[in-house]
């Protein structure tokens, strides 16, 4: 599926999602998760969560990672089949800051950001799981 996530300043960047392991943007393959933020696209560092993955059988998406809050929408992909576990902490936080936070299967969420006006919305995505 290719996805055209329109961010600020007008430029857009090219998702195509082909499944399990794999995410395209602008034509540069991913092997890993990602975070869409503005007008750049870089590595989710998921080192902070990594204490939390007893306690969920997989590292979550915490509050201790950089996540990017300052659009109105924070869209999660949560992997290929809706696994990535987010911590309540991350749900709190996202109402505290006024953020709309919406989390779905990877495939679903880029559905989702093609609906998206520029600079309303920024990304996390998982890619497998």
């Amino acid at each position: 599926m290719r996805v055209c996530l329109c961010w600020v300043y007008g430029s857009s960047v090219d998702v195509d999602y082909p499944g399990f392991g794999t995410i395209v943007i602008d034509g540069k393959r991913f092997d890993h998760d990602v975070v869409v933020e503005a007008d750049r696209v870089r590595r989710r560092k998921k080192r902070p969560s990594k204490a939390y993955r007893i306690r969920y059988g997989h590292t979550p998406l915490s509050p201790d990672e950089e996540i990017p809050w300052s659009a109105p929408q924070l869209v999660v992909g949560t992997g290929a089949s809706g696994q990535l576990p987010i911590m309540p902490e991350v749900w709190e936080s996202a109402k505290v800051r006024g953020v709309d936070l919406v989390a779905l299967p990877t495939s679903e969420a880029c559905e989702l950001l093609r609906s998206i006006d520029a600079g309303e919305a920024y990304a996390i995505l998982h890619v497998t799981c």
